[in-house]
């Protein structure tokens, strides 16, 4: 059975590397310069969710289960632009921790091939921290 633990986080920068009781977590991170509709950004920030759940349940799998046992903690990020989503996930990926860039199909708001969002993790706190605790929450 997985329990799920409800956050209430305050709205300042560094208020995502206060989880205390996770030692995993999942991190979004969106662009904001697209100006995404609430729905769209959701869809996006899903994929990325599920791509790097599935990318770290092949390739760090005692992270992933982990992760699932504690309770899933996610956040969602933003950033400016591209370059800077590209700079962390170079980042994450030279820290060996799972990531993914999602780039949209181009059906409806945006179009195709779009970079939206990266996925870091489930990894542990700390390893995300290093590379995302600067960015602001989303």
């Amino acid at each position: 059975m997985i329990y799920f633990e409800y956050l209430h986080i305050r709205r300042s920068k560094q208020d995502h590397k206060e989880l205390s009781g996770f030692k995993y977590k999942q991190v979004i991170v969106v662009r904001s310069d697209l100006q995404m509709s609430k729905g769209k950004t959701a869809i996006q920030t899903a994929h990325a969710a599920v791509l790097t759940s599935e990318k770290a349940r092949k390739q760090r799998r005692r992270w992933w289960a982990d992760w699932l046992k504690e309770g899933q903690c996610k956040v969602a990020l933003k950033v400016d632009g591209l370059e800077e989503l590209k700079k962390l996930n170079r980042r994450a990926e030279e820290n060996e921790l799972p990531s993914v860039l999602v780039e949209d199909r181009g059906l409806t708001e945006i179009p195709p091939g779009t970079t939206t969002c990266l996925g870091i993790g489930p990894a542990p706190k700390g390893a995300i921290d290093e590379i995302t605790g600067d960015l602001p929450l989303l």
